[in-house]
């Protein structure tokens, strides 16, 4: 009986410019069968970048708008409708996504932008049936998942599993934080959980200048000169800490998807184009001090009130004084 492997493509990329990008895209997702295996005509696509802030435009905190604009063509060719959202930890989805050069994207293939809207639907867990996920996800035809790699100071790293955590709306990521940050355990099988329920249809990840340090956003850009995709975001990832030469047991995602018996061994994912160990970097910086991931109340006030300041009063008064 043969026993289905999971497939990541990874290649080396070192552009964002138009042609060379596209190109890239192409060869990337010709082993798995192209855009077309993934969108149908007339389907509803969700394009989930990571928009995580607009405080920091040039340091690489954000999936590249020149990578969403290629995959925003390639499903419109595909004869499929697609929409970008995200619930970034500050402001809004459009106001991030404005303040990181998507602009032009949004106006060349009119893209609409949604907000996430809560919704609560169940999950394989018991201990996660609380979690509100943004319907505009669930309610998708096709969700294409656009992580960046990034480290991360409560996470170590952050790529195709934490990204999805951006489906969880508003400030209830900070709740989650509070509730289930005590056990870096728990709140990894929390994204995990998350992710399975998601399950998006196609991972791309953003390496072509990832972000390292003290990210996902006090870090600085590294040009890391790679494109991964794949079906499975657990495989996908497993794949991206061979690269980072990071071991999968110091990134709670990753630990705890090999735990919960959803991330495969390196040895049973197929890899058609490059193998992980001809990628592979060995000076890639983490956080120089992994944070906590518990928030306490405090801190929850405080991030949620930066929040609605930011999406409420900053970004329209950028807004009017730009017109």
């Amino acid at each position: 009986m043969q026993t289905y492997k999971p497939s990541v493509s990874l290649i080396r990329a070192k552009s964002y410019e138009s042609a060379a990008l596209r190109e890239s895209l192409i060869t990337l997702l010709e082993p798995l069968g192209g855009i077309t295996a993934f969108v149908k005509p007339g389907q509803k696509v969700l394009l989930k970048p990571n928009l995580l802030t607009g405080a920091r435009p040039t340091k690489e905190c954000t999936t590249r708008a020149e990578l969403v604009y290629e995959v925003a063509k390639m499903v419109i060719e595909a004869d499929g409708k697609p929409f970008l959202g995200d619930s970034p930890a500050f402001g809004s989805a459009k106001g991030v996504a404005i303040a990181n050069g998507y602009l032009p994207l949004i106006q060349e293939l009119n893209l609409p932008i949604v907000e996430f809207h809560g919704q609560r639907y169940q999950t394989v867990s018991e201990n996660f049936n609380h979690l509100l996920l943004c319907k505009e996800a669930m309610e998708a035809d096709v969700i294409i998942n656009l992580p960046k790699a990034k480290s991360h100071l409560q996470l170590t790293l952050t790529m195709g599993v934490k990204n999805l955590f951006g489906c969880v709306p508003g400030k209830m990521k900070a709740w989650w934080h509070m509730e289930a940050g005590k056990d870096a355990n728990r709140f990894g099988e929390m994204l995990v959980e998350t992710a399975k329920t998601i399950n998006p249809d196609l991972t791309i990840l953003d390496g072509i200048i990832g972000h390292e340090g003290n990210g996902p956003s006090g870090g600085e850009p590294r040009n890391l000169g790679i494109l991964a995709a794949a079906s499975d975001v657990f495989a996908l990832d497993r794949a991206i800490v061979e690269i980072l030469n990071v071991s999968p047991l110091q990134v709670p995602t990753v630990a705890a998807s090999q735990r919960l018996g959803v991330c495969p061994e390196l040895d049973e994912i197929e890899f058609p184009l490059l193998h992980p160990d001809l990628l592979q970097i060995s000076d890639w910086r983490l956080p120089d001090k992994l944070m906590p991931i518990d928030f306490a109340m405090p801190r929850v006030i405080k991030s949620t009130f930066k929040h609605l300041y930011i999406r409420f009063i900053k970004e329209p008064m950028n807004t009017y004084s730009r017109g």
